[in-house]
């Protein structure tokens, strides 16, 4: 069972990492934190690090540099197109993720 909720989680680190930046600009480290608060998993860099260049190569985000002390970090914010893609996305997954909890939660409270 373990196994196959990992492979399920590994499939949604995409729409949660825009999901978190829909919300607000984050850094990376914020988004592998947030993830593990969320889902309970760490979210490994080498999955967050590629995503974020990524939507920024397409034009989905953009980034700039913050001083922090003596460290400067990078955050990243969706553009208008990346705002569009996630609605998109958020549109597409509504309805049959929905009635997944909903058959789930029936199942569990002793309905269908």
């Amino acid at each position: 069972m373990v196994k196959i909720s990992e492979s399920l989680l590994r499939g949604l680190e995409k729409p949660i990492i825009l999901w978190l930046l829909f919300h607000k600009p984050r850094h990376g480290y914020e988004l592998i934190t947030e993830f593990k608060k969320l889902t309970g998993r760490k979210l490994k860099p080498s999955i967050v690090y590629p995503f974020l260049h990524r939507l920024e190569k397409e034009g989905f985000a953009n980034s700039h540099w913050l001083v922090k002390g003596k460290r400067k970090i990078k955050h990243y914010a969706l553009t208008k197109n990346g705002e569009e893609l996630f609605k998109r996305m958020k549109e597409t997954f509504t309805k049959p993720v929905r009635e997944f909890f909903q058959e789930i939660i029936g199942e569990a409270s002793g309905g269908i």
